[in-house]
């Protein structure tokens, strides 16, 4: 069976998937991911995170680079100059989504940098789309500054947030008026559980009601760096039953790996057509 590998570059982190496809062809393919890895660029160079995480992934996978049909990038990955294919970031995290749950109608990628809602339909479609604005109160990156202000490590976000029992009112409209708003906080002895339980608050709302403005409905898999704050899923739910949305949140144990899962089943599928006109793709 062929293998692909999957590479989706962000702002902060890099994440690579092996995926093999397991039978079937074109759309009615199936797959699975052998193997997959990430790392936090953290100042480093581009190139040594991006070896490390497909070091990781292909030796998870147990296959060699030389086995590998197709490598497609995904984000901001289009540079990497051994690449086979380059896919939209949208087109991927879509596809990244419904491999993990087939009911997904919706991918709800949060990143460090932006929050946006893709809805595609049984094959992976994208159908349409809303972005938050340019402002990053709602972003991976915006949480991450403030946690180290608070003193916090990123494991230990989640717990204390969900243990906030009256959260502070967070601004939602803007990055540094949300700082502002947490120094003021600190200041008046707010504790730090219910300063992150209105951080998550004010961006679970955000991302809620971009749910709304793209008309997704149905199962909606959480993507992206921060789909494993499980503070930040706990508020969405909490709003979503609270204002009655219907949403049926969901998130995978794979769910940060989504673009890179996506990209690889493209290509898989681009590798396929190759063949098939005889121009077999080689990575």
């Amino acid at each position: 069976m062929s293998l692909s590998i999957g590479i989706d570059a962000g702002s902060s982190a890099i994440k690579v998937a092996v995926v093999q496809q397991t039978g079937g062809s074109g759309h009615e393919a199936t797959h699975a991911v052998l193997g997959a890895g990430q790392r936090r660029i953290r100042g480093r160079g581009f190139g040594e995170v991006l070896d490390a995480a497909m070091g990781e992934a292909l030796e998870k996978a147990g296959v060699r680079r030389d086995e590998i049909s197709y490598i497609a990038t995904t984000g901001e990955a289009e540079g990497v100059e051994f690449r086979t294919g380059h896919f939209y970031s949208m087109t991927t995290h879509a596809r990244g989504a419904l491999f993990l749950d087939a009911d997904s109608r919706a991918a709800m990628d949060i990143g460090a940098l932006h929050g946006r809602v893709i809805k595609m339909d049984e094959r992976g479609k994208v159908l349409g789309y809303r972005m938050t604005n340019q402002c990053a109160s709602g972003s991976g990156q915006f949480l991450e500054n403030i946690s180290r202000y608070l003193g916090v490590t990123r494991d230990e976000l989640g717990k204390l947030s969900m243990s906030g029992e009256t959260p502070e009112k967070v601004s939602g409209i803007c990055a540094v008026l949300a700082e502002t708003d947490v120094i003021n906080m600190v200041s008046r002895g707010i504790s730090t559980a219910n300063i992150l339980k209105g951080i998550h608050i004010s961006m679970g709302t955000r991302c809620l009601k971009l749910v709304k403005s793209a008309k997704a409905t149905g199962v909606i898999m959480v993507t992206g760096g921060l789909a494993h704050d499980e503070g930040l899923i706990a508020a969405m739910e909490e709003i979503s039953e609270e204002k009655k949305f219907g949403f049926d949140l969901r998130v995978h144990p794979d769910s940060v790996y989504a673009g890179a899962i996506g990209a690889g089943i493209w290509g898989l599928f681009r590798n396929e057509k190759l063949m098939e006109r005889g121009g077999l793709a080689t990575a």
